[in-house]
């Protein structure tokens, strides 16, 4: 007979006679009682006041009725914590009772007893309990140690269990290992700050080890813990990636997308060009396949997740198109989400495929599905340009079959191709128009209305189409009636002569018949924009447009990062950081993803290298004064061009003026002049002090404090090139600092937030002193000035030329690289004067094949105007004679890494031109 009988009594005084039954001397009739105790308790009966007795059947050799004693004990001591005392000693008494399911029965219930008044007494058992000869009872144990760091995690961190857990995690058995790193990773989210998982390569290869016997949530547990973890360098990414790709094949789907996150994560450390590189990413197709034969709900988890990976790497199933289609019984959810994983794959490789399938989609019954697709195929024209004459065919062709909401979708996705493509596709507008009255959602509604605006130029009857909106303006949703008011002061703007009534007519009805602030506030500025300044109403309305990209529904790359690393749990189904969703902050810890070693970034180029990566193996040559000197001094200061220059001396040839653009740059001589940004290689951003008179400020630079030179700022990374972002910048160096300052606009049609830079080494080991604080989200349009501190801590590596520096730069949008060139002048420190003694005696002992001597041309000054300046910059006159007529100024410099420079100028009084000399 079943248990079931348990739970149809209907007797009143029930509790009186199960008091007497579990009193009763026969076990049987015991049991009997304790088994209707716990069915009252399931249904919701509050039978604690058989506390006492209950308790009392604790003390019995049958395994069945223990359990159940304990399981009515785990839910009713907290209302009863002094009867709970009671039961303390029976724990302790069956903590070393000889059959190990007992033990690990007693120490279990332990952890599940949430009264602290008892915690204190079961210490001792949990210690021995710990350090049990069965592996059962240890592993049971690992997890109580983990429950009451719950309840008190001073007695915990006191009684130094939480070193047994750590030994624990080098335990033979397997299960026992798996339940210690699962403890102590739900200790250490509630403690982030707590290095409690301290992992080292060792640990590592025993968690490796534990992870081919274990059972799958033990599995599951070491995987985790093994994403938390960063190799060293690639050679143990892979390492590790080779023994976690076994698990891919496990019929567990959660050990799968646990071992497909290890791998993923591991995969940021190694080379593209790796052969095992591709081989990873052949396995990880299968297993990822193999998900989306589960049942619908599996299938929409692992959809989700799929949907992060094909963001991240979308090589991995870019062979895969075929096992998104949709079939017909796939229910709504797992439709929309193939759908969205069809778009992101899609390439000039297999659009054919895709538009045809997304064709047959547009014809289903279900319309938010028909709905989506039609959205797809227009986003497939922004993605594909190759691609985009066959989308814009096949939403033509749908709109022919005047479905309503086919028809209202296609137009909404036509503005957005129109928006990609100018003047490629407006062929289409007639037959657009064709189908105005039909349209009655305010989105298809506001995007035609746009259409008509925009290229009101080339419709005949513009005017009378945008005034049959008109008619019914106030019933209409803000979204349009926001679009109609635009769209009519360009109409106005393109045919002033005609339209002049149908513009007063829209501008007064925003302003004075609307409650709406936005359209109102809209409706006064265009008023007064159109009669104040008509052609700055013109320049401000019919504006070019930003382009727009198919990257605009795509996660931002931080927060994929985080995601990536949260796959197979809730955050990857939600897209969302953990934070957003789990209250408080407890068990919230924000990941991120590791940074490549300096071994695979040196398989990539200088533009697509992340720059300051952390080097794999630290360089640990500087190079040598002679090597330095040769290439500070490699100077090229010939006669002035005619025409703008091309910044010789700070760009010859890959050589580098020691002076950050030539001596002529100290010294101020006004034959040279500044050339255009845009005279120089994109690649090597704006050249450092091209111009002879640029450190004195003769032109167009400024002037520190300090009197030392400040470039104009030069665009360092165009808005065309980084998405958006345009980065202007200087370097300077005031007061013996050194900044980098910098000018970033944000060019892009969404925010900016989430900044960060880092510096390539370089061979003056410049390197931020402070991370990039941009304090507030940066708009579009918005532009903010911030000055970057400079360190010279950094890696040393020698660069050509010597004074280049790459430069990575990190937003929400992602990471863009770009080069340029730092003035030397701001590498000279200001204790840069040597003892005239010591700077004889160091002349003396260089050779004299070891001079270079150089002309500078076309400079007025006199030998005391030239010594100021020059000390401006930190370049200090030692000595000064005067030779048969000639004033000799004897010049010494130091530079950040200790290096001195000597230099002698002579300078004939009302000759232009200077020499320069040095050994």
């Amino acid at each position: 007979m079943t248990d079931s009988k348990y739970f149809t009594t209907t007797k009143k005084g029930e509790i009186f006679e199960l008091k007497a039954e579990l009193n009763s001397d026969k076990k049987e009739k015991k049991k009997e009682a304790v088994k209707k105790v716990i069915a009252s308790m399931t249904v919701g009966k509050d039978v604690s006041a058989l506390f006492p007795d209950v308790v009392n059947c604790m003390q019995t050799d049958n395994l069945e009725l223990k359990k159940l004693v304990y399981l009515y004990l785990m839910n009713y001591a907290k209302s009863q914590p002094d009867m709970a005392i009671m039961a303390v000693n029976t724990f302790v008494k069956d903590c070393e009772d000889p059959n190990p399911l007992i033990r690990a029965l007693a120490v279990r219930t332990m952890g599940c007893i949430r009264v602290d008044k008892i915690t204190e007494y079961l210490c001792e058992p949990l210690r021995k309990c710990l350090k049990d000869e069965d592996p059962y009872v240890r592993k049971t144990a690992a997890v109580c140690v983990a429950k009451l760091h719950d309840i008190n995690a001073q007695l915990v961190e006191d009684q130094g269990f939480l070193d047994t857990l750590k030994d624990l995690i080098s335990d033979s058995n397997p299960m026992v290992v798996a339940n210690a790193v699962a403890a102590l990773s739900e200790i250490a989210e509630s403690h982030p700050s707590s290095n409690l998982l301290d992992l080292n390569p060792q640990s590592i290869n025993k968690l490796l080890t534990a992870l081919n016997e274990c059972t799958e949530w033990g599995q599951i547990f070491i995987l985790d813990c093994l994403a938390n973890y960063t190799p060293k360098d690639d050679r143990e990414a892979q390492s590790i990636c080779e023994r976690v790709t076994p698990r891919l094949s496990h019929a567990n789907s959660a050990v799968v997308l646990s071992a497909v996150k290890v791998l993923m994560k591991f995969m940021e450390m190694l080379s593209k060009d790796l052969d095992y590189y591709g081989t990873l990413l052949k396995k990880l197709a299968p297993p990822l396949v193999t998900l989306l034969s589960a049942e619908p709900e599996l299938q929409y988890v692992a959809l989700r997740n799929i949907n992060l990976i094909v963001q991240k790497r979308p090589e991995v199933l870019k062979h895969e198109m075929k096992v998104f289609f949709v079939k017909y019984n796939d229910p709504i959810y797992v439709k929309l989400e193939k759908l969205d994983i069809m778009i992101r794959l899609a390439s000039q490789a297999n659009i054919a495929q895709v538009l045809a399938e997304l064709k047959e989609y547009a014809t289903e019954v279900d319309v938010d599905f028909v709905r989506k697709a039609v959205r797809a195929i227009g986003r497939c024209a922004i993605k594909v340009e190759q691609s985009a004459e066959r989308c814009v065919s096949t939403l033509l062709d749908l709109i022919q079959t005047k479905v309503n909401y086919v028809v209202q979708e296609a137009i909404v996705v036509i503005k957005d191709i129109f928006r990609k493509y100018p003047n490629k596709y407006e062929s289409v507008i007639a037959t657009l128009c064709e189908n105005l009255d039909s349209l009655d959602e305010p989105e298809a509604r506001a995007a035609m209305i746009w259409i008509v605006g925009e290229y009101a130029e080339r419709i005949d009857n513009a005017d009378e189409l945008l005034e049959s909106f008109l008619e019914g303006f106030h019933d209409e949703s803000t979204q349009v009636q926001l679009q109609l008011l635009t769209a009519i002061v360009k109409l106005f703007l393109k045919k002033p002569t005609e339209t002049q009534e149908l513009v007063q007519q829209v501008l007064s009805l925003a302003t004075q018949d609307s409650d709406n602030p936005d359209l109102r506030d809209r409706g006064y500025i265009y008023w007064r924009l159109l009669s104040t300044d008509p052609v700055a109403a013109k320049e401000v309305v019919l504006a070019e447009k930003p382009l727009i990209s198919e990257e605009t529904d795509l996660i931002e790359p931080t927060l994929l990062d985080e995601l990536i690393c949260y796959i197979g749990t809730l955050a990857s189904v939600y897209h969302k950081p953990p934070s957003a969703f789990v209250e408080g902050g407890r068990g919230v810890v924000h990941k991120s993803l590791p940074p490549r070693t300096a071994s695979s970034e040196s398989t990539e180029s200088p533009e697509t290298a992340p720059a300051g990566a952390p080097p794999g193996e630290q360089l640990d040559t500087i190079p040598t004064q002679g090597d330095l000197l040769g290439d500070l001094l490699n100077l090229d200061l010939g006669p002035p061009v005619s025409g703008p220059p091309l910044a010789t001396s700070a760009v010859q040839m890959g050589a580098v003026d020691l002076l950050g653009g030539g001596l002529d740059s100290l010294i101020g001589a006004p034959s040279f002049v500044a050339p255009p940004a845009a005279a120089v290689p994109a690649n090597l951003g704006a050249p450092m002090g091209s111009g002879l008179s640029d450190l004195f400020d003769l032109t167009s630079g400024v002037g520190t404090l300090s009197g030392s030179y400040v470039a104009p700022k030069a665009v360092w990374l165009p808005a065309m090139k980084a998405k958006g972002l345009e980065i202007s910048g200087t370097f300077t160096r005031q007061a013996g600092s050194i900044s980098m300052d910098l000018q970033l606009t944000n060019k892009a049609l969404q925010v900016m937030t989430d900044f960060a830079i880092q510096f390539n080494r370089n061979s003056f080991g410049l390197a931020p002193a402070a991370p990039l604080q941009v304090h507030a989200p940066l708009s579009p349009t918005q532009t903010v000035e911030i000055s970057l501190p400079l360190s010279t801590a950094g890696s040393v590596m020698k660069t050509e030329p010597l004074n280049s520096l790459q430069v990575a730069v990190k937003n929400n949008i992602d990471v863009f690289y770009f080069s340029t060139l730092y003035p030397l002048h701001i590498l000279f420190v200001e204790d840069g004067k040597m003892d005239r003694q010591v700077f004889l005696a160091t002349w003396k002992d260089i050779p004299n094949e070891n001079e270079a001597q150089f002309q500078i041309r076309d400079c007025p000054l006199n030998a005391e105007a030239v010594s100021s300046r020059l000390q401006s910059s930190s370049i200090f006159t030692v000595a000064r004679r005067n030779v048969e007529g000639q004033d000799m100024l004897y010049q010494s410099l130091k530079l950040t890494n200790g290096i001195w420079v000597l230099a002698e100028l002579r300078i004939q009084p009302g000759n232009p031109s200077f020499t320069v000399s040095c050994p």
